[in-house]
């Protein structure tokens, strides 16, 4: 008769996408019934007061301190030097850093009866400081979303953390001390008026209140389901505070407008060049975002069709996402042929955005410059064209939605092709008619 299946823990140092320096990340793989997860494993963080109870921790924290809650990468060469049996010098902290990593995951399996993956991450990674502190349970959330490589989400509560700290001049604050009146302050304070440079400006729009909120909401949300407070103290919802929508403030371009941009003459094969391209192939491709434009590969393309999820909804519809198929036109294919890289491999990434082997917080950060590249280039040539409005990536999703209604598209086919899951988010989308088109129709209601 056979044993009882158990799960077993190993670190080890995967290969297979090295980064520019040739270094890898290390990983612990995690496996239980011939299923396997890897989690990215990072330096230590040094906690408020710089001590820690491991005597190993103490060390690595001398060793590599400024490192706290980076991806650790190493060489193969480093990798082995450290993997053998009496490894020297910093390899020894190395070492007894991969063991420690090791025990702590052998360990928690054999408490974790039944065995499961969620069951496991949730003993593994720190918990929170402090489980009645909003703060604490904000910097937990946020170092969980970047283990699990959604930087762009950890750093929308990073924000919302500094944020809070800033308004509070606390680095703790009790659940208890958040009720209705305060949120409101905060909101008040949020919005109020700042000096800067000889201008006076908003703190933050409408829209970055809302952001934040939600997120200090999930984690309401969260230590109401662990019964961290009574259930009759949760100051949102119907009657108590309500999270502030953004303004509904016009972002589409009419189909002339985006002729314009695209006949705009630029230097052949400059930076402007490649930047109005993209711009453009993200208003052709159904208003992909960069990152979703950044990500495509050779593979995505099939034959006349390209098809892709989107990284926003992939991990949460994973049983059933929904793809998205873009029709290849002649003008995407231009694009691609003009700035994708060669030869055109399966796997290979289409746009020089990224590089494979790249860590999360390295594809978050290349993103962000191309957005940031584009956006200036868009810009420029919006201001040259006198166009009515600031064009940004984002303008190229809300266009593609709105010229597809103009035309005639049902809301409905508009909801498909931008991947939304309802139609009611597809009409947030939909941008007023033009001026003129109003008054066309008003005039038809006296054509007597």
């Amino acid at each position: 008769m056979k044993g009882k299946q158990t799960a077993t823990a190993k670190i080890l140092l995967d290969t297979r996408y090295p980064n520019k320096d040739e270094k890898s990340p290390i990983k612990l793989r995690v496996t239980y019934q011939k299923k396997s997860r890897y989690y990215v494993m990072r330096y230590p963080q040094k906690s408020n007061d710089g001590s820690t109870d491991d005597e190993i921790i103490q060390l690595l924290l001398k060793e590599f301190d400024g490192l706290g809650g980076q991806t650790i990468t190493l060489s193969e060469i480093d990798y082995s030097r450290a993997d053998c049996k009496k490894p020297r010098g910093k390899y020894s902290h190395y070492k007894s850093m991969f063991f420690h990593f090791e025990t702590l995951a052998t360990n928690v399996i054999s408490k974790t009866i039944p065995f499961s993956f969620d069951k496991f991450e949730s003993k593994y990674f720190a918990k929170p400081s402090d489980e009645q502190d909003l703060f604490s349970m904000l910097e937990f959330r946020a170092r969980e979303l970047r283990n699990e490589g959604r930087i762009s989400t950890a750093v929308s509560f990073e924000c919302t953390l500094n944020s809070l700290k800033k308004f509070t001049g606390k680095t703790k604050f009790p659940f208890d001390n958040v009720d209705v009146s305060w949120l409101q302050r905060y909101e008040k304070w949020m919005l109020e008026p700042e000096h800067k440079v000889g201008k006076t400006m908003h703190r933050n729009s409408l829209t970055t209140v809302g952001m934040y909120l939600r997120n200090v909401r999930a984690i309401y949300k969260k230590a109401e389901r662990d019964n961290v407070f009574k259930s009759d103290s949760y100051p949102f919802g119907e009657g108590r505070y309500e999270i502030p929508g953004g303004r509904n403030i016009k972002k589409a371009l009419t189909q002339k407008e985006v002729g314009l941009i695209a006949n705009y003459k630029v230097p052949s094969g400059s930076n402007e060049h490649r930047n109005r391209d993209y711009w453009l192939f993200s208003y052709l491709c159904n208003g992909i975002n960069v990152k979703d434009m950044a990500r495509l590969t050779y593979r995505n393309i099939e034959g006349e069709i390209i098809k892709l999820t989107r990284a926003k909804t992939e991990r949460e519809k994973r049983h059933n996402p929904r793809p998205i198929t873009i029709m290849v036109t002649k003008l995407i294919g231009r694009i691609i042929d003009r700035w994708g890289i060669k030869p055109g491999l399966p796997n290979q990434y289409i746009f020089p955005i990224l590089r494979l082997g790249m860590t999360p917080e390295e594809e978050y950060k290349a993103i962000q410059q191309a957005t940031k590249n584009i956006n200036e280039t868009i810009g420029n040539i919006a201001s040259n064209l006198e166009l009515s409005q600031k064009v940004t990536t984002y303008t190229a999703r809300h266009s593609f939605a709105t010229v597809l209604k103009r035309s005639g598209a049902s809301t409905e086919f508009i909801s498909e092709s931008l991947g939304h899951s309802n139609v009611l988010t597809t009409e947030n989308y939909l941008s007023d008619f033009e001026t003129d088109v109003k008054r066309q129709w008003a005039e038809k209601l006296t054509e007597f």
